[in-house]
């Protein structure tokens, strides 16, 4: 169990150090994964940017996701198949669902970033930073973006997640760093003693912090 996601960052720093990435840049999953990924940018001595993704509930069932959107230059929207099939529903069926996730993402981005130009990423190394993973559609939306920005390369780097989607993720990614992958993974916010909620004032504190750093 990590103490804290600023604890959590501080040890995943230590690995994403011994890595030696080039030329990076960090992409924190707002908002859980800003205060893990700072510490990272920190240490680094990189940018660090925020990827947003909005998960997509199902018709009638808005808890259960069905897959994830994420904003960037080509916006991307990853879906589960076989969820969609054995509920007998196509990408169409989703059509509203998904444009009104994509404007929570612009409202978010506006609100925490303000009007600031997104960090570059083409010919770098992309680090993705989350808290942890669940089902891991929210990460396969961000890394397939990723992917459309031209970095040099895609690195994944989360404290913690079920085995069997960490394992899921090394064919996405060209480094994978993590710290934990239990097979009795019982969600995020059982591994961490406080997993209080990030706020968008924290956020925006942490994203100056690291900036005023550098």
């Amino acid at each position: 169990m990590f103490q804290s996601r600023k604890a959590a960052g501080r040890l995943l720093a230590e690995k994403v150090l011994a890595a030696a990435p080039e030329n990076p840049v960090l992409l924190a999953l707002p908002p859980g994964g800003v205060p893990v990924a700072a510490p990272v940018a920190e240490a680094l001595g990189c940018p660090l940017d925020l990827t947003f993704v909005r998960k997509i509930g199902m018709p009638g069932d808005p808890e259960r996701a069905v897959g994830a959107v994420v904003d960037g230059a080509v916006r991307e929207v990853v879906l589960e198949a076989d969820i969609l099939a054995a509920a007998g529903l196509s990408q169409a069926d989703l059509a509203a669902e998904v444009e009104a996730r994509f404007a929570d993402i612009a409202e978010a981005r506006c609100r925490i970033l303000g009007g600031r130009a997104p960090e570059k990423v083409s010919g770098r190394t992309a680090i993705l930073v989350a808290d942890g993973l669940a089902t891991g559609a929210s990460v396969r939306a961000a890394l397939r973006a990723l992917h459309n920005r031209g970095p040099l390369e895609i690195w994944l780097a989360v404290p913690v997640g079920p085995q069997e989607v960490v394992w899921k993720m090394r064919g996405m990614t060209d480094r994978l760093i993590f710290l934990d992958a239990p097979r009795d993974f019982r969600g995020t916010a059982a591994h961490y003693a406080d997993f209080a909620p990030v706020g968008d004032d924290e956020a925006v504190r942490l994203l100056d912090g690291v900036r005023a750093r550098r």
